[in-house]
């Protein structure tokens, strides 16, 4: 397992396709490996050798996709890109415990 999957067989992550400039934050699952990561019906493999923009692309229609824990600060998206980030329903309760764990 990788430092993405934090040994978990899924976890709320950042995802935001690079081509569109979608961002979602949501819950994924990994495979065996933690090389490709599934979401919404899409299989988002592990780019080898890095990406331009991403670290991830879409098996089905090639786009790359940037893919990342969640920052407790909020702050998932690039400064220089900023992007409106939706919160998929069923993950909203578990991405409030990760932003607010630790605070008083």
């Amino acid at each position: 397992m990788s430092q993405l999957t934090k040994n978990l067989k899924r976890r709320v992550m950042y995802v935001e396709n690079k081509s569109t400039g979608e961002a979602r934050i949501g819950w994924v699952t990994f495979s065996k490996t933690g090389k490709t990561i599934y979401y919404q019906n899409k299989t988002l493999k592990r780019v080898k050798g890095g990406g331009i923009a991403g670290n991830h692309f879409c098996e089905d229609t090639n786009d790359e996709y940037w893919v990342s824990g969640v920052k407790k600060k909020g702050s998932n998206a690039h400064w220089a890109n900023p992007v409106k980030i939706i919160i998929d329903d069923d993950a909203k309760e578990e991405y409030e415990r990760i932003i607010n764990h630790g605070k008083s």
